[in-house]
């Protein structure tokens, strides 16, 4: 191979790779729109829920947009992140994935966006509590072709964890937001072991509750076996 064949090689490597990889950007950018999209159409019908069942306490279902990367729904006491990544991956060569009839008739099909969902807790933003924990719960796998994976804890595990056979469409948005919804609602805050709080310093003591720095999750100071068994993969 010439000097030149060389370098033409390379050039038509490089600017397949970054078209490639423009292209998934497109379409992850706009499924994260249209779950943008979707939350809202949840926030309104949750709105008329209300109307129809009042309740003798307010409860809050309201979403946040911060930015073209970040969603934020807040519901009860807990928020969900939904966090769009800026950048393509594509699957380690070790990866199920990668095994599938879909990815070995296209390699091409193993670049991805990736969308990843954590829980907080609603406490956590409304007093500032910087070193409270929050939880990945799931993370959403686009392709160029919008045929979606997800990995996640119980109700988003099961959800779909096949690649090659379902695009990220509405119906599955759905899903998506209503198998997150149900995860939070059941994965409770627990009280932390007393060995974990009985300390405290003169400064935190000093500081008001609103900023005081221990540390709060659902799950601190604990570990659970079925909890080890939902662990997400990788």
């Amino acid at each position: 191979m010439t000097k030149n064949e060389s370098r033409l090689k390379l050039f038509e490597n490089l600017a397949g790779k970054a078209v490639l990889k423009q292209e998934v950007f497109g379409t992850i950018q706009q499924a994260f729109l249209d779950l943008r999209e979707a939350i809202s159409e949840y926030e309104q019908a949750f709105q008329k829920f209300l109307q129809q069942n009042p309740t003798s306490q307010p409860i809050p279902f309201e979403s946040k947009f911060n930015g073209q990367f970040e969603i934020e729904l807040k519901f009860g006491g807990d928020v969900l992140v939904f966090l769009m990544h800026s950048n393509i991956f594509e699957f380690p060569r070790n990866h199920e994935v990668m095994k599938t009839p879909y990815v070995k008739e296209d390699l091409s099909r193993s670049y991805h966006g990736v969308i990843n969902i954590y829980n907080f807790l609603a406490d956590s933003f409304k007093y500032n509590r910087i070193n409270d924990i929050g939880y990945l719960i799931g993370r959403v796998f686009i392709n160029k072709d919008k045929v979606y994976f997800v990995e996640g804890k119980r109700e988003l595990a099961f959800l779909f964890n096949y690649f090659g056979s379902k695009k990220f469409d509405k119906q599955a948005i759905y899903e998506l937001i209503e198998a997150a919804i149900r995860y939070t609602i059941n994965f409770d805050l627990l009280t932390p072991p007393y060995d974990k709080v009985k300390e405290v310093t003169v400064n935190e003591m000093k500081n008001t509750l609103d900023t005081i720095s221990l540390k709060t999750g659902k799950r601190l100071g604990f570990k659970f076996q079925a909890d080890e068994a939902d662990e997400i993969d990788g």
